[in-house]
């Protein structure tokens, strides 16, 4: 059986030339890193988000470097508007390569204090959407002959804190997705993989550090890189996960944290 990176040239095991990229949140923050990541190797990137203002700043920052990009206007809770951002795609550029599940909520409460409702919600973006939008790119993926979903977790997918018990319970989903999606895919040439970012300074825990005392202390203290994550630090393993260079890896959960899972 011969793989896509056998017998390659290894210079081009990270080629994305001719790959189609669906990036879901791809706006702002990590996803927006992702989506500049994937298209500095050659990839047409699709950002699905529900901010077009933002979207439309970053598809400029896209085109200043030779990017070819659309926004497709998604709310990725509905039905209706996660299989319209794939057709979207498909119709744009023919085909559907990758899947970046990268959209994403928190709640920040104690978890007496949570509605059920709120805890729907962040269940529905952060777990049920993911898996709705992976199996409504799967066919258009099998018909380019294979291809990538990455989906992004978190530390919480391994830690506990007390105020995101839907976040963190969401993020843990995501594992366990990622690896039931790898193990049936598979035979399908589909690669499915975690990606489980730390703190990186984004939007997102820029709330965090103003509502939780002492955060950034404890992050700069536990982190043996001494120092946050930019989102920036995000586009390699991103790159990796989509390319032809993790051809043979699948169901794998891939930490990207400075190394502040490890530190005692």
């Amino acid at each position: 059986m011969t793989t896509q990176a056998e017998g390659r040239d290894p210079r081009l095991l990270f080629d994305l030339t001719s790959k189609v990229a669906l990036i879901t949140g791809g706006n702002r923050g990590l996803g927006l890193a992702i989506a500049e990541g994937l298209a500095g190797f050659g990839a047409k990137i699709v950002i699905a988000a529900r901010d077009q203002a933002a979207a439309e700043d970053s598809l400029a920052t896209l085109r200043t470097s030779g990017a070819d990009c659309i926004f497709v206007k998604t709310e990725v809770e509905g039905a209706d508007s996660r299989q319209h951002c794939i057709e979207a795609a498909v119709d744009r550029f023919g085909r559907l390569d990758i899947l970046v599940n990268n959209a994403g909520i928190s709640i920040r409460k104690p978890p007496e204090e949570l509605s059920l409702d709120e805890w729907h919600k962040v269940i529905e973006v952060n777990l049920t959407a993911p898996f709705a939008l992976a199996t409504a790119a799967y066919p258009a993926l099998k018909k380019s002959g294979g291809g990538k979903i990455i989906n992004i977790g978190s530390l919480y997918s391994t830690f506990g804190a007390p105020l995101v018990a839907p976040y963190a319970a969401s993020k843990g989903g995501i594992v366990q997705l990622t690896r039931s999606l790898a193990t049936a895919w598979a035979k399908d040439n589909i690669q499915v993989n975690a990606l489980l970012p730390g703190w990186h300074d984004t939007e997102l825990t820029a709330r965090a550090r103003t509502d939780v005392a002492g955060l950034n202390e404890k992050v700069l203290s536990r982190t043996p890189a001494g120092r946050w994550g930019t989102p920036a630090d995000i586009r390699g393993a991103a790159i990796f996960l989509a390319s032809p260079a993790s051809d043979f890896v699948t169901g794998a959960s891939l930490v990207v944290d400075g190394g502040f899972s490890v530190q005692g």
